[in-house]
């Protein structure tokens, strides 16, 4: 019973954690405009993996893909193939999960069996905590260097080198963690909580292989057993046989047989 729970929470809080791994990579407030001290109030702009977005006063958005991949930063593909690969594990650990649940019969499959799945899934989901927070670190780790050589009264730099949005020179935004990061960051602590415990029901499910013998009980005779003695009548053997000469005649010679 305690497996089973293990086994079950373990589950959903590995389906909460794909989710958020999920919705984290597709968010595009990964680094928000920093609106400390900033002098320009009528633009605000954001950006995430795939795109960059610049919102107005008014209240108009306009969103801008990023049409290049060479011409990114190699540690914004490093974390796009990290987020990718985090879902993947997570999905296919989702997967192998719904079959391995011990609160479902699939047929005539045995404890083991299951047991062996459940450890493959919870493995998979620690794999797709770390590839989550790892990305989300690593971003993270981006915005704090453009942060710090980004400065509002001279040139600096923006996110990926040009400013995003358009605002570049003395203008250059300075970005800060969006909440996407948080989402990841959480997501990924999910999974992995998640798939100790899947990996901690694992032992739970395992049969004990143990080789047991099956003993007899002694049950001695008690005071009061009475004996009785066997009164049938046994019949009697002749253990001696005459033999007859060839002649016919019998003679006086005994054959005992033991």
């Amino acid at each position: 019973m305690a497996a089973t729970l293990c086994q079950v929470l373990g589950f959903l809080l590995s389906l909460l954690g794909v989710a958020g791994v999920i919705a984290a990579t597709g968010m595009d407030q990964w680094a928000t405009e920093d609106l400390f001290d900033n002098p320009v109030t009528a633009v605000y702009s954001y950006s995430g993996l795939w795109r960059s977005c610049v919102r107005q006063s008014s209240g108009f958005t306009e969103c801008r893909p990023y049409f290049t991949i060479l011409g990114l930063p190699a540690l914004l593909q490093a974390v796009r193939a990290l987020m990718i690969v985090g879902i993947v594990l997570g999905v296919i650990g989702c997967l192998i999960a719904i079959f391995a649940l011990k609160c479902l019969k699939m047929g005539n499959m045995e404890d083991n069996i299951k047991a062996t799945m459940t450890l493959t899934a919870g493995i998979l989901f620690l794999l797709a905590g770390v590839c989550g927070i790892a990305g989300v670190s690593a971003f993270a780790n981006l915005i704090v260097q453009s942060f710090r050589f980004t400065s509002y009264a001279g040139e600096g730099f923006g996110m990926y080198g040009g400013g995003v949005g358009g605002l570049t020179g003395a203008l250059t935004p300075r970005y800060t963690f969006g909440p996407a990061l948080f989402v990841g960051w959480i997501g990924g602590a999910i999974l992995v909580i998640g798939g100790i415990m899947m990996c901690l029901a694992c032992r739970g499910m395992t049969p004990d292989n143990k080789q047991r013998y099956d003993g007899m009980a002694y049950k001695p005779a008690s005071q009061h057993t009475v004996y009785k003695s066997d009164i049938r009548p046994r019949p009697a053997y002749n253990d001696s046989y005459k033999a007859q000469s060839v002649d016919g005649r019998q003679s006086t010679q005994r054959f005992d047989y033991v």
